[in-house]
């Protein structure tokens, strides 16, 4: 890749490259809605960042990847990839972003000790009816560039997805459902179609964010309480001193 933005440089790269706790797919070809060989590859990665990108004057929020060039249109092969610091995958998370939650269901994610205790505790404190709203928006910025294959295919994902997690409190991948969002990329349901089929997931989205078997809100003080945690354990057993508990 040639040329740098402020998300890709060789110090954020070096930050993801050796404190990195999960990395996993989180494209069409971990939903199983990809089309034969045509998809690039995206990934999500979760770093913990040496303290002083928290508590110091750099900061640290993410680390962008793409294996062409910025402006070029990723294809077969390619690599998009972003690893969040884990504070801000956490505000992301608990805030019910699809995206990030991904990583909590994705299967075959490579993982740290801690990133495998991330993906065990994490749903119970992370996971709330907020991620129905988000979902909602999600799939209503789909319909507003709906103009391509992609995008409709995009809104009945979510659709299908949301659902999923509030009726069952996980995400399963690749898709049940995936037939669907194919025959919508592919042409075989058509965009009246697709909008219609995404209206009707919006509203069920909207009946079943009351009676979700998730909690009405994340369990903020739970998650900040193990995110300090984790960053002074991790720290420690970097060699950085212990952050006095107060």
């Amino acid at each position: 890749m040639t040329g740098w933005t402020r998300h890709s440089t060789p110090e954020f790269a070096a930050i993801a490259a050796e404190r990195t706790i999960l990395r996993c797919e989180i494209g069409s070809r971990l939903h199983g809605t990809s089309l034969g060989d045509a998809s690039d590859r995206d990934e999500l990665g979760i770093c913990v960042e040496p303290p002083e990108y928290v508590i110091g004057l750099r900061t640290f929020e993410q680390y962008i990847h793409r294996s062409v060039p910025e402006g070029v249109r990723s294809g077969p092969g390619d690599l998009d990839l972003t690893v969040y610091s884990l504070r801000k995958w956490t505000r992301l998370a608990l805030d019910g972003n699809p995206t990030v939650l991904l990583a909590l269901f994705a299967p075959d994610a490579e993982v740290t000790p801690l990133g495998a205790e991330l993906l065990a505790e994490g749903p119970s404190f992370l996971l709330s009816r907020r991620a129905g709203e988000r979902f909602i928006g999600y799939l209503r910025a789909q319909r507003q560039r709906s103009q391509s294959a992609k995008s409709a295919g995009h809104m009945v994902r979510l659709g299908l997805q949301g659902a999923e997690l509030l009726e069952t409190g996980r995400i399963t991948l690749p898709m049940p459902r995936r037939d669907l969002v194919v025959a919508v990329r592919t042409g075989e349901i058509d965009r009246d179609e697709a909008l219609a089929m995404a209206a009707r997931l919006e509203e069920r989205l909207a009946d079943l964010i009351p009676v979700s078997v998730l909690p009405e809100h994340p369990d903020e003080a739970r998650a900040d309480a193990w995110l300090v945690d984790a960053y002074r354990r991790s720290w420690a057993a970097s060699g950085v001193p212990a952050v006095p508990s107060g």
